[in-house]
């Protein structure tokens, strides 16, 4: 039997990571606005991945953007439909993580507090704790 309190609540809070993280990539494909834009495009997002990974060698600071960039619209898109919701959720919280902690360490406290990294990374840790998943894929393919 499905906790009815909890079906909207989560079914908002998978909304709510998707489009957040798919706007981020958005952003760096270029789809805001200029003004509306922190990266603008995909050269400008490796270039402040960079800034993030200085500890990396040029290449794998490029690879990391791209990976995180590829994740960042496997796992919303995951989420959305509800498909292997867990995976995603618990993949979402750790990808928020490490940038949370990149962005802590190479540009202070107040840079991923400004973007709600550590309440996303958490928010997502919660939807993947959770014991079922309403209007979701997983859900259809229960046994």
């Amino acid at each position: 039997m499905t906790d009815t309190k909890t079906q909207f609540p989560q079914l908002f809070l998978r909304l709510a990571l998707s489009v957040t993280m798919l706007s981020a990539v958005a952003d760096r494909f270029g789809w805001w606005s200029p003004e509306n834009s922190s990266w603008g495009n995909m050269k400008s997002f490796e270039e402040y991945t960079r800034s993030l990974t200085s500890f990396l060698p040029e290449a794998l600071s490029t690879f990391s953007a791209y990976a995180a960039t590829s994740l960042e619209i496997v796992f919303p898109l995951m989420l959305l439909v509800g498909f292997k919701t867990r995976i995603a959720a618990y993949g979402s919280s750790i990808l928020l993580l490490i940038f949370a902690v990149s962005m802590t360490i190479a540009l202070g406290s107040k840079a991923p507090l400004n973007y709600s990294v550590w309440v996303g990374s958490a928010a997502a840790l919660l939807l993947a704790v959770q014991q079922q998943y309403s209007f979701s894929i997983d859900q259809l393919t229960k046994k």
